[in-house]
């Protein structure tokens, strides 16, 4: 029988650390979360809890460098959440034996519906505000324990701008901000994360049966190279496209997506000051 295909083997390019290099990423993520906790002077921190591997991984982060005591989770689903993935979210609290709630979203959406019922047939707008109601109350549960908000962004998502402005990119710090999501997954195994949570389809839960992939419109593995080489290793579309083993096209459109989300990844602007 043929050895299945490992990660390198099927990525264009392997983004992977070496097992050195994966101890010393979690021993610096972890103590950048102490070191934002400390300087904002709180006493824990909430995330919310997805039950996708990003929020996993850095749940197992935060409790590693604090504490179980001192993280806590919100699982907070709504109508076109899968109910495995809400599993998986309260499994994962449940392993790492932090506090955690589960907090319907629902009538909070419903009622900005019943406020501007103009935009409930536009799933775009509906499902950012599924994302915004969640970072809502992510703050309004830290604010009251006097905690930070953890993001669970990582580097290939804010590259491309697959977030939502004020909605999963509204928190206090991004702890995995700097990984691709292949070294997302590895990190996460090297931890002891289940490998169906590492291996399991990205989704942000936005409406139903949306998955990543499928709304970029590429695979994670060639979008991971793609920002390797050619946002943030500046190689040329044509390289690019050649070493990733994908169409120039498909290049174009990841550097179209990186320019018309540029906006989000920075504060609001205001004019200079002329006086």
């Amino acid at each position: 029988m043929d050895q299945p295909e490992t990660q390198a083997e099927i990525s264009p390019i392997d983004l992977r650390f070496s097992e050195e290099e994966l101890e010393a990423e979690r021993e610096h993520v972890q103590a950048f979360v102490r070191q934002q906790v400390e300087t904002a002077g709180v006493d824990r921190v909430v995330l919310g809890l997805s039950g996708g591997i990003d929020s996993t991984l850095v749940a197992h982060l935060a409790v590693g460098e604090l504490g179980p005591d001192a993280v806590h989770g919100l699982v907070l689903p709504g109508e076109v959440s899968d109910s495995e993935n809400m599993s998986d979210a309260e499994r994962v609290a449940e392993e790492l034996q932090i506090e955690y709630d589960v907090l319907e979203i629902n009538p909070i959406v419903d009622r900005l519906l019943d406020a501007y019922p103009e935009a409930e047939d536009d799933r775009m707008a509906v499902g950012n505000a599924r994302a915004r109601t969640r970072a809502v109350l992510n703050y309004l549960v830290a604010n009251h324990e006097n905690g930070l908000v953890l993001g669970t962004g990582n580097r290939t998502e804010a590259a491309t701008g697959y977030f939502t402005k004020y909605g999963d990119g509204a928190v206090d710090c991004h702890p995995i901000g700097n990984l691709y999501k292949q070294q997302v997954r590895q990190l996460a195994a090297h931890l002891g994360v289940a490998e169906e949570l590492v291996s399991k389809t990205p989704t942000a839960g936005l409406w139903a049966g949306q998955t990543d992939e499928e709304e970029i419109g590429v695979d994670y593995d060639t979008l991971d190279a793609i920002v390797a080489l050619r946002i943030d290793g500046h190689l040329s579309t044509t390289a690019t496209a050649r070493i990733c083993e994908t169409s120039v096209e498909t290049v174009e459109r990841v550097v179209e997506l990186n320019a018309k989300s540029e906006h989000k990844r920075h504060t609001p602007p205001a004019p200079e000051p002329l006086f």
